[in-house]
């Protein structure tokens, strides 16, 4: 696929892609989103790539939304199909089965924040600042700075953060718990490679799995959670050859269906008819 807005590169088992409209600090106009929802999907449906980067061409990560292009989005309803759009896009790189990692540079504001909130990882430069200042032009956030803010840094300083719209310093998204990393500025593609190399060694269906359940446990309650935990280790051991159950059927159900044999002729004989009057 032709991108206009973005680069999109697969370099074996890694995708990486950058937003590409360095004169406007890559500023999210309804082009380049339509084209992250479109690589994200091409990420997706890839059984062969592992990893996601995300970086900003140029100085910036991104500043988010284009706000000059805001009154293109339409009335009311408009504006919640299109804010309903980039919460998809959102969720839909959040779900990934793939490792995401966002190298942050300059400035990571609005959306900007928000696709690095969707991240598993996220890496900045010391001199990166980022923030919610929709606030000074009016506006609400629409895809994840007053839904996963609060659940990463806690209500109280995600009502600081979108009320008041200041912008704040790498470090102290590292020390509150939005970013993972800060490092020279000279070494981010440095220590995101360490990264990747890192988890390159690992087992992959692992991480798979440690991904999907820490992301649903985190949004239920401690059972339910805990009946996740359980269930990717039974299939931790199934995957690692240990999945044979005595008492299970080992298949053999679907293929009695299948051939309409012994077993689930027996099975649908006692059960169809059973304690229906």
């Amino acid at each position: 696929m032709k991108f206009e807005s973005l680069i999109y590169e697969e370099i074996e088992e890694t995708a990486w892609i950058y937003l590409n409209r360095p004169e406007v600090m890559n500023a999210l106009s309804i082009k380049l989103s339509e084209e992250i929802v479109a690589a994200i999907e091409m990420v997706r449906q890839s059984t062969k790539l592992k990893f996601l980067v995300i970086k900003g061409k140029g100085p910036n990560f991104c500043v988010g939304d284009d706000i000059k292009e805001m009154i293109k989005w339409g009335n009311a309803n408009d504006i919640t199909r299109r804010a309903r759009y980039y919460q998809n896009m959102a969720n839909q790189l959040e779900e990934l089965d793939k490792i995401t990692i966002a190298a942050v540079d300059g400035y990571a504001v609005g959306g900007g924040l928000e696709i690095t909130m969707a991240c598993d990882f996220v890496i900045a430069t010391e001199r990166a600042k980022w923030g919610m200042p929709e606030v000074d032009v009016g506006i609400t956030p629409g895809w994840g700075g007053t839904t996963r803010l609060p659940r990463l840094i806690g209500r109280r300083r995600a009502k600081e953060i979108n009320l008041i719209g200041a912008l704040h310093p790498s470090k102290k998204a590292v020390e509150w718990n939005l970013w993972n990393r800060v490092v020279a500025n000279d070494q981010l593609d440095g220590e995101i490679e360490h990264l990747l190399e890192v988890l390159k060694t690992k087992n992959q269906q692992g991480m798979r799995q440690l991904k999907f359940i820490i992301n649903r446990g985190v949004e239920c309650d401690l059972y339910t959670a805990q009946g996740f935990e359980v269930l990717s280790g039974a299939l931790t051991g199934a995957v690692s050859g240990m999945w044979k159950i005595k008492d299970a059927d080992q298949g053999k159900g679907i293929i009695n269906f299948t051939e309409k044999g012994g077993l689930w002729q027996t099975r649908r004989g006692l059960a169809k008819d059973f304690w229906v009057d």
